[in-house]
């Protein structure tokens, strides 16, 4: 048995476009129906929108197919601009890309239930050439429905990155705030948690024979959605590879940030460190919108004063580093501070033993381990520093003076 043409594809003696073409609005409807009854999306759309444009493309969609029965040739990329245009239309609306396809394939089902019945035994041929140009059929539309999509998007997504780029620009520079937040579409929380991030290499950008670049970007990229994920609001942030700064949004005044939200943000930051394969240590600050220049400074400040006293990745805020913080500050205490450690400059050796001492808690044994040289050799060390400095490491009413010339000293090396 010869397989039909399309133009001639009959179930029943009934010729398929024509039954097709014959019933195509009250499909049209059908359609729509099925889709606001499976789809969700099409069901929050606005009743009159799906009685009006959304059944107007189901109808120009069963008619195109009605063309290819009758003519044997699928529709060509200029045929298919109401369905790239429709598809863009959908993406602007906010419809997911799931659901614009599932559609294209809900409108085919139902035009093959109603042709269906009509079809005899005799028919198989019938029914597995119309399957065929069907699949094929779909083929063309579903990729023209992803382009108009896509296209859309893009150019969307293009728009609302360069409108929230000139958001953080603002935020950063101080200037211009409540005009670049309404051009952005957005509305200013309350609040924002100022975070100033360092992210640690993951362990496959220091790997032999693996691409470096491709390692952190994969790095940056979970870093960016986590982020993201875990924050309620529109997350914004200038981050690299190495960290940076972002603003969390918060409807809590910078005083009124309750306990259990630092709890929250320093869980986020654990888990931003499993996720990405990296070490992350944060400085954070609260502020109202306006004050989000100082907030980031602090912010920076901050992490630089928990990683420059040897704390652990995590998060920091200025409570956390009191002491350090205000060692650090500009001044002729603190420049006295420092001068006390100038005799090891040139003794490096001294220098890391000392701070080793310190990090392991004056724990002798351990420090040296740390160190891998004997617990004598540990002891001459620590004398020559008292020697060279006048400070002893090993007294407890020294250890004060002692953290404070080294927060001191490394502040003034700090660029």
């Amino acid at each position: 048995m010869t397989e039909p043409k399309p133009a001639g594809i009959t179930f029943g003696g009934v010729p398929v476009a024509r039954h097709l073409s014959r019933y195509a609005q009250d499909l049209a409807v059908r359609v729509v129906d099925q889709l606001a009854e499976q789809l969700p999306a099409y069901a929050a759309l606005p009743r009159e929108q799906l009685r009006s444009d959304i059944v107007r493309v189901a109808y120009q969609s069963i008619r195109s197919f009605v063309a290819v029965l009758e003519s044997g040739q699928l529709p060509d990329a200029g045929q298919l601009a109401a369905i790239e245009e429709s598809a863009a239309r959908r993406a602007e609306e906010g419809l997911r890309l799931g659901a614009v396809v599932s559609a294209y394939h809900l409108g085919a089902q139902v035009c093959v239930d109603e042709v269906t019945p009509l079809a005899a035994p005799a028919d198989l041929p019938a029914v597995l050439t119309l399957n065929q140009l069907m699949l094929r059929y779909l083929q063309r539309v579903t990729a023209a429905g992803v382009d108009g999509y896509f296209q859309e998007r893009q150019a969307a997504f293009g728009e609302e990155h360069s409108a929230r780029q000139a958001l953080l620009d603002a935020l950063l520079d101080g200037r211009g705030v409540r005009d670049a937040a309404g051009r952005a579409g957005l509305r200013l929380p309350r609040g924002y948690l100022v975070l100033s991030l360092a992210v640690a290499p993951h362990p496959d950008e220091l790997a032999p024979g693996v691409d470096s670049a491709v390692a952190a970007r994969r790095k940056l990229r979970r870093l960016r959605v986590e982020l993201e994920r875990h924050v309620r609001g529109v997350v914004l942030s200038a981050l690299t590879t190495d960290g940076g700064p972002a603003l969390l949004p918060t409807e809590s005044a910078p005083g009124e940030v309750r306990p259990a939200t630092w709890e929250w943000l320093a869980g986020v930051l654990s888990h931003l460190t499993r996720v990405t394969g990296a070490q992350v240590t944060a400085g954070v600050a609260a502020t109202a919108p306006e004050g989000v220049p100082d907030a980031v400074r602090l912010a920076d400040e901050v992490r630089a004063v928990a990683t420059g006293a040897g704390r652990p990745p995590g998060l920091y805020r200025l409570a956390d580093v009191l002491l350090e913080y205000q060692l650090t500050r500009p001044g002729p205490a603190r420049d006295e501070l420092a001068a006390l450690l100038a005799p090891l400059a040139a003794r490096p050796e001294l220098l890391a033993t000392l701070r080793a001492y310190l990090a392991h808690g004056m724990d002798r044994r351990g420090t040296a381990r740390a160190l891998s040289v004997h617990p004598n050799t540990l002891d001459y060390r620590l004398r020559r520093v008292t020697a060279f400095t006048g400070l002893d490491a090993t007294r407890a009413a020294d250890l004060a003076r002692v953290h404070a010339a080294l927060t001191a000293w490394d502040a003034t090396r700090r660029p």
